[in-house]
């Protein structure tokens, strides 16, 4: 088995912790010797070890020699003390003598720093592998680190004419079954979910996963005047609602989080609304509307993917997905990447990465 075998194996295993991590990211670890499987991990919940520690103590538990083993892991293991102690200590005391790296952790107390105290102690460490694949997995926590805003998907089920409800806000349900399922998933994946106050008010929705197992996100409402009804749906789940308003929004009791923000042309700036869920360890942000919240989050560039789930069906008259827009010059629009496209049944997926002008790069060991 190649390098990238092993390292493409990292990654599905970081994959599958996606929205179960935060506020460290998802990581996946697997240990090799001789091109044979040894053991394998991934990041466990905050507070728990990290994807090294859990492949070293698998390993372990079934009495694996790790003396001269290869660790193929999609981010730099850290070197600082937390919640848990250094996993480049974990590493040296098991004997590996080789650790390939996807790519360089962002995070300032790591920064090289884990790459720098394996080769000090003589492991033969490779950076790079998969490098690309590794970046766009910690995706929201590299934004977090290095420019204070998380990681947005925009989710949308649209029509083939590209409309979210009928002209009188019927939208239940213009995507089958394994489109919704796939959705939910989706929801599992991040760790807040993102709505305006005009779906609150029209849907009442509970914003929750439904995946047996997975854990529900954040519920985030765009209130700017703070009109959410306290019985709606969201403010009563498992995980805390936040509602972010103006500063000048009437005072309530709510059972919710109220962040009060400064208040531009009667809206709260996406950028500031989306620095402090980063403030409160949210680097994964699926926003599902309405209109409005999507089109401002697409004119703005503060979206990194698109997730169309694409009905066949169309809605003449219908709401659009994106609301309003007042674009004269076709150059001034965001352009996105090829799509990733998945069939769901009689529906389409189609997933588009937003060509940002300065490109998420790999930092460089310091």
């Amino acid at each position: 088995m190649t390098d990238s075998h092993w390292m493409l194996r990292a990654l599905d295993l970081a994959r599958s912790v996606l929205g179960t991590t935060s506020p460290n990211p998802s990581v996946g670890a697997v240990i090799v010797r001789d091109g044979q499987f040894v053991a394998e991990g991934c990041t466990q919940p905050v507070g728990q070890a990290h994807a090294e520690v859990v492949a070293i103590q698998a390993a372990q538990e079934m009495k694996r020699s790790l003396d001269g083993c290869t660790m193929y892991v999609t981010l730099e293991p850290c070197c600082h003390q937390g919640l848990t102690a250094p996993c480049t200590r974990s590493i040296l005391d098991a004997g590996i003598s080789r650790v390939v790296i996807g790519t360089v952790d962002p995070y300032i107390s790591v920064r090289g720093g884990g790459i720098r105290k394996l080769r000090e102690h003589g492991v033969q460490v490779d950076v790079g592998l998969e490098q690309e694949q590794c970046l766009r997995m910690i995706r929201g926590f590299h934004r977090a680190c290095l420019h204070g805003l998380p990681e947005v998907t925009c989710k949308a089920a649209i029509s083939l004419d590209g409309r979210i409800s009928t002209a009188a806000g019927q939208s239940q349900w213009i995507t089958g079954t394994e489109a919704r399922k796939f959705g939910h998933q989706l929801r599992a994946m991040h760790d807040a979910i993102l709505v305006g106050i005009g779906t609150v008010l029209e849907d009442n929705p509970k914003l929750t996963c439904r995946v047996p197992g997975g854990k529900d996100p954040v519920p985030v409402v765009l209130d700017t005047h703070l009109r959410i009804p306290a019985d709606s749906a969201l403010l009563h789940g498992n995980q805390r609602a936040i509602i972010i308003c103006g500063e000048d929004a009437a005072e309530r009791s709510l059972n919710a989080e109220i962040v009060r923000l400064p208040v531009e042309n009667d809206r709260v700036p996406l950028v500031l609304a989306l620095g402090t869920l980063v403030d409160r360890n949210i680097h994964r942000v699926l926003v599902e509307g309405g209109g409005v919240v999507h089109r401002s989050m697409v004119e703005t560039r503060l979206v990194d993917t698109l997730a169309l789930f694409v009905a066949s069906t169309v809605i003449p008259g219908g709401r659009p997905w994106l609301a309003g827009s007042d674009l004269e010059d076709l150059n001034d629009a965001p352009r996105f990447g090829p799509p990733v496209i998945r069939q769901l049944g009689n529906d389409v997926l189609l997933q588009y990465e937003l060509v940002h002008q300065h490109p998420m790069t790999a930092v460089e060991e310091e």
